[in-house]
Order: structure tokens, then sequence, then C-alpha cells
């Protein structure tokens, strides 16, 4: 089993309160936007990182991170993306994609706006956990947490931190 804390939209913020949830857990994941690789380093010298650049992130944070990040997790199919749209309007880029091969968990950010949705069509569960980060129209900075057990994603938790500034 493993404890799965999910951010985005960091846009170059963490603090800590973040980091209190990122000691909770096994393993981080961030879903684009990063912001200052000083960010993601804060995560890694903690706990394992899995992350994806968003379209906001430099070419530092782009030469670490991928555009989509594929991977297994117990026996959960995962894949992170930035901007990936929603079930069942996915964007352009990944729309054919997820059809082809569907996975298990399917994770975006960009939007700020946290979305859990079942694709009952493909099978998947699409994730997109909010912004952490304090740049953006959002009033409510948010984060997800879950675990992944064998084929089981379980104990789907909200984290909101309510003031913005």
């Amino acid at each position: 089993m493993k404890k799965i804390l999910l951010l985005s939209d960091t846009h170059s913020y963490i603090d800590a309160s973040i980091l209190k949830y990122v000691r909770q857990s096994d393993e981080v994941w961030h879903a684009g936007d990063i912001g200052d690789i000083s960010v993601t380093d804060q995560i890694k010298a903690l706990k394992p990182l899995r992350a994806v650049y968003g379209n906001i992130d430099n070419a530092m944070v782009r030469t670490e991170f991928p555009l989509d990040l594929r991977f297994m997790c117990e026996d959960v199919e995962v894949w992170i993306t930035h901007i990936g749209g929603y079930p069942p309007k996915y964007n352009q880029r990944t729309r054919d994609l997820i059809k082809q091969n569907p996975p298990r968990l399917f994770i975006c950010g960009h939007s700020h706006i946290l979305k859990v949705i079942p694709d009952k069509t493909l099978n998947l569960l699409h994730m997109n956990p909010g912004a952490a980060g304090k740049h953006g129209f959002h009033k409510v900075r948010t984060m997800l947490r879950f675990t992944i057990d064998g084929k089981k994603i379980e104990h789907l938790e909200v984290i909101e931190f309510p003031n913005r500034y």
C-alpha cells in the first residue's frame, strides 16, 4: 500500500503546511506548473517525487521533468500530464491516446479546480488536485491524498488551505 500526496499548480510556492503533508506520504506526485525548481527540490529532500512540467514552467523544470508520465503504482497504471481535459472532454493532445490505451488513473492540473470524476466509458478515474500555490483565481488552495493498495484507489481526502493569502 502506498500513501500518495497529489498536488499541482504550486507556481513557485511551498510552505510548512504543504511539507507537513509531504512528510506523511510515501510518494508525492506533482501535476505541473511547478514554477521554481526549489519547490520540487524541497519535496525530493523528504520523499520520492513523480512530476511533470506545466505550461508556465521554465527550461530548468522542463529539463528535469517530462510532459507526460506513465507508470505503475502497485497494480494501477497512472498517467500524469498537466493539461489533459476532463471526462468525456479530454483535450485534443490526449484524447486519442486515452481512448487507445486508457490508464486506470488519469491525473491533470492546469485548471486550478479540484475535480475527481470517474469515466465509466473508459473505466478510469480522473483526478485534478486543484492548486496548492497562491497564484491564480482560486480562493482555496487544495491538494488530494489517497492510497493505492493493489488495484484499489482508496481513502481519497481533499486537503484545503482556506486562506489563499
